[in-house]
């Protein structure tokens, strides 16, 4: 098994990657940024990764970025642990599940609330586009709850690389003030039930984070 280095922020969309890391075994390096990762931006982070943007796995002359990518190929590297499950029906549900979750709930809704410059200049257009992106947040959040109401998790009966994936979603709606534990009460059995594996917990204190603040 390569070591790897993963390039974080506590906290991030990279929470997720760095929860399966600990989950599958392998060795690593946590490079952590500032919250908020403005390192980012800089030269030195551009030469290796030039979308300026977290997670970046790194190992020997591999280096993967996107959340969505790097969940499947770790999930994919220890195929015994079933965190990427074998038969072709579970793999594009989790390819289903990761890339709404980065291409719409994240790029789009999140950003609207936490990023509004990145769509418009003028800072008197930032409150109603966040108010906009908080609409498309508890609709997502609410297809989100449908389907964890009768399931353990994300795809059904079996852990993979989703519900870590799911959990920074949950976090960020606590860091959001929203009720999360009144109104998405299966989402939050969903986010007790990970915080009691050791994967998690050791994740969270490294980032030195909680879910629910």
């Amino acid at each position: 098994m390569p070591l790897y280095t993963l390039h974080a922020s506590p906290g991030s969309c990279a929470f997720a990657p760095h929860i399966v890391l600990e989950e599958i075994g392998a060795p690593y390096r946590l490079e952590l940024m500032s919250p908020g990762h403005p390192e980012t931006q800089s030269p030195q982070f551009r030469r290796l990764n030039p979308k300026g943007r977290i997670p970046v796995l790194i190992a020997d002359d591999f280096l993967l970025t996107e959340a969505p990518a790097i969940l499947l190929h770790l999930g994919l590297s220890e195929p015994d642990l079933g965190l990427m499950p074998p038969d072709h029906g579970s793999i594009v549900r989790v390819v289903e599940w990761t890339n709404w979750l980065s291409g719409t709930v994240h790029a789009v809704a999140v950003r609207m609330v936490w990023k509004a410059e990145y769509f418009l200049p003028d800072v008197s257009l930032h409150a109603p586009l966040a108010e906009q992106g908080r609409a498309h947040l508890r609709s997502a959040f609410a297809l989100i709850e449908a389907k964890l109401q009768d399931r353990a998790y994300a795809l059904g009966d079996h852990y993979s690389v989703v519900d870590p994936y799911l959990l920074v979603f949950f976090r960020w709606g606590n860091r959001m003030h929203i009720d999360m534990r009144h109104d998405y009460p299966a989402w939050t059995a969903h986010a007790q039930r990970l915080e009691r594996r050791e994967a998690v917990q050791r994740a969270l204190a490294q980032e030195a984070i909680s879910l629910w603040e």
